[in-house]
């Protein structure tokens, strides 16, 4: 886990070849940024801090600079991002890779250099040597994108750090209105320790007033107001959309999206599927697919037929414009949350 491999960085464990894998990009330079503040101080950075780019460069070039003494210091620091040949992609280098030469720097690299490999690809072909070798010989850091678990203990080990607690009702409301995207989960939590300062707690009142919702955090409240057929605070909040200047039929293919969501989710769920099984076969977060089978629970499926076809008839209308497209969706709220 990301989470567990950053905070076991130290000054005194660093490797001499990482391998960082994953696609979550900002865990990967939060990882990668520590290694180098715990191997080089500022001055040292100047001179011994090297960054290549794998597609413009090759990968001898970049072991040469690693195999060079560190000039006016102890340590050298080569990142190397971009490192395609542990894939089983098709290469879009512009030039040839010796990957001998790696195995030979990974099997006895020079003790004065960290090299620092980035692959940020959902797999790396576990067959081609390289990469065995790699995971295998270097500190291989996983860096995939969080699940509810993993951004849970984000932001307890964010929030630590101030002695801020976060009551469970706001930390999960604040992941279902920004996600498990890290880097806005991660600005949120900062901008709401200043607000309630060191030792406090924040509240689900205090998510409510800072976080910024976008559109589909509003229709995803809007869908809440639906399921719980409470039709006056259902068409308030699609007057704030219009007011915002939110157009009608945006909303409303995100309403079919969700929808659609929610009835593929309930017809897997019914058929035996767990979470993870429904989150794979339909290629969808697993957060996405918790969060929709909860809404499920409020439905039967023929119910969720009916509002499909009441989605679709809306889209049919709007797009012919038989009727003003504000009303259209006015209309549909009126009759789906009564």
């Amino acid at each position: 886990m990301a989470v567990d491999s950053l905070k076991s960085i130290t000054k005194n464990n660093i490797a001499p070849v990482y391998l960082i894998h994953g696609v979550n990009a900002f865990m990967s330079k939060k990882i990668r940024d520590k290694i180098v503040d715990y191997t080089l101080n500022e001055e040292d950075k100047e001179f011994n801090l090297s960054l290549y780019d794998l597609e413009e460069t090759s990968i001898d070039q970049v072991l040469e600079d690693a195999e060079t003494l560190p000039f006016l210091g102890d340590k050298r620091v080569v990142v190397a991002k971009n490192a395609a040949f542990l894939t089983a992609e098709k290469s879009k280098d512009k030039v040839e890779h010796d990957l001998a030469k790696l195995q030979q720097y990974v099997e006895q690299p020079p003790s004065f250099s960290t090299l620092i490999l980035l692959a940020p690809y959902e797999k790396l072909d576990e067959r081609k040597k390289i990469t065995k070798l790699l995971k295998k010989q270097a500190a291989y850091i996983e860096a995939n994108e969080f699940g509810e678990k993993e951004m849970k203990q984000w932001i307890h080990n964010l929030l630590s750090k101030d002695g801020v607690n976060m009551d469970e009702d706001a930390e999960t409301l604040l992941i279902q209105l920004v996600g498990l995207n890290v880097t806005l989960v991660t600005n949120e939590i900062e901008k709401m320790v200043l607000y309630v300062g060191q030792g406090g707690v924040i509240t689900k009142e205090v998510v409510l007033k800072l976080v910024a919702k976008t559109l589909e955090q509003n229709v995803f409240t809007l869908i809440d107001a639906v399921i719980q057929r409470k039709v006056s605070i259902a068409l308030n909040m699609y007057q704030d959309l219009l007011r915002n200047n939110e157009e009608p039929i945006k909303i409303l293919s995100l309403l079919a999206t969700q929808f659609r969501l929610i009835y593929h989710t309930k017809q897997l769920s019914s058929q035996g599927y767990g979470q993870q099984q429904i989150a794979q076969t339909i290629k969808v977060h697993p957060f996405r697919v918790k969060i929709a089978l909860q809404q499920s629970r409020s439905f039967e499926e023929q119910q969720l037929k009916g509002i499909l076809k009441d989605l679709a008839e809306a889209d049919y209308e709007m797009k012919t414009g038989k009727m003003d497209k504000a009303l259209i969706l006015q209309l549909f709220l009126l009759k789906r949350a009564q």
